[in-house]
């Protein structure tokens, strides 16, 4: 009998892990994460990006006390392997930590070991960034894009321009001299770029922008102007559901400007006009590209109450069988 109820209890526990394997699945799908994301050599899954092009920065999933743990970990692994990409991750975790001195030693370490890696000119230049060092931080930074210029969406172009305007405190922060272009002044945003040359400097300035709100809590003058342009880009491209929320950010930032709300109000009778003019075209693409958000809510709950009946039925089964 005592048997028989352990192995009850083990088939009832993988039962219920399958459970919450499902259900944390589902919610996971309501909270839109859309799996972009940075695993460590060791096979601690570090953080995970938010579907969108709304940059609200990494979700990790690891609190600081398992930053150290973790730390601990691969400092062991590669005093017994030697492998630099396990030495490279604890530089990472040391940033992380905001440990940044010590990140950059590592990183010189690393560089005079093996130059020429991208990671370690990279992730230097951040680590001087984060400490200040601006002067720093643009020579490794533009080191890395002479290693691999394709890197991080070809976007650390921006990142240059972005050191630069801090170096020079005459420079003025604009959507010019941060992203080469603007989106004039206005009601409605305007621009001589191609969908994908829009679509492509949309990519870049998100991914940015998700790392640096990683790390920089508002309000930044910086941060606001590409929040700013990038609301501007994904209302351009047609996503105003992710456009208009964006404008938002860059208020949160410090974006201080009138122009935020005239520029959403207008956008939003361009929006409803626009796909108000397709639905009574019978355009029945409109549905299949942008599906009712509610359907999907009710979806996954309705998966989930038939899991949690299902896990509740068998429960209930095994303990008629014991009892018997």
């Amino acid at each position: 009998m005592d048997y028989e109820k352990t192995s009850v209890n083990s088939k009832m526990k993988k039962t219920v892990g399958l459970f919450i394997f499902f259900v944390s699945f589902a919610f996971n799908v309501i909270a839109c994460l859309n799996g972009d994301s940075k695993i460590l050599k060791n096979g601690i899954y570090l953080y995970e990006d938010y579907k969108g092009k709304i940059p609200y920065g990494h979700s990790f999933h690891i609190d600081n006390d398992n930053f150290k743990s973790a730390f601990r970990e691969i400092d062991s692994l590669y005093k017994s392997t030697k492998d630099l990409d396990y030495l490279s991750d604890k530089g990472l975790l040391l940033i992380l930590l905001k440990e940044y001195g010590k990140a950059i030693n590592i990183y010189l370490e690393i560089e005079k070991m093996k130059p020429g890696r991208y990671s370690t000119a990279s992730n230097i230049g951040t680590a001087y960034e984060l400490i200040g060092d601006n002067e720093n931080a643009l020579k490794w930074i533009k080191k890395s894009i002479e290693l691999d210029s394709k890197s991080h969406y070809e976007s650390e172009w921006i990142h240059v321009k972005i050191l630069e305007a801090k170096i020079d405190s005459q420079k003025s922060i604009n959507s010019l001299s941060l992203i080469n272009t603007d989106f004039g002044t206005d009601s409605l945003p305007k621009t001589s770029l191609s969908k994908e040359a829009l679509t492509k400097l949309g990519d870049a300035i998100y991914f940015q922008l998700n790392e640096r709100i990683s790390f920089i809590k508002p309000k930044d003058k910086i941060v606001a102007q590409l929040l700013f342009d990038l609301a501007n880009i994904t209302c351009l491209l047609k996503n105003e559901h992710d456009g208009m929320p964006t404008f938002d950010k860059a208020k949160e930032y410090g974006f201080d400007s009138t122009i935020v709300e005239m520029r959403k109000i207008a956008l939003n009778q361009a929006s409803n006009k626009y796909w108000a003019d397709l639905r009574a075209k019978g355009n029945i693409e409109v549905e299949k590209k942008y599906p009712n958000n509610d359907k999907l809510y009710v979806g996954v709950a309705l998966i989930s109450i038939i899991l949690i009946v299902i896990v509740v039925i068998f429960i209930r089964r095994k303990k008629i069988k014991i009892t018997r």
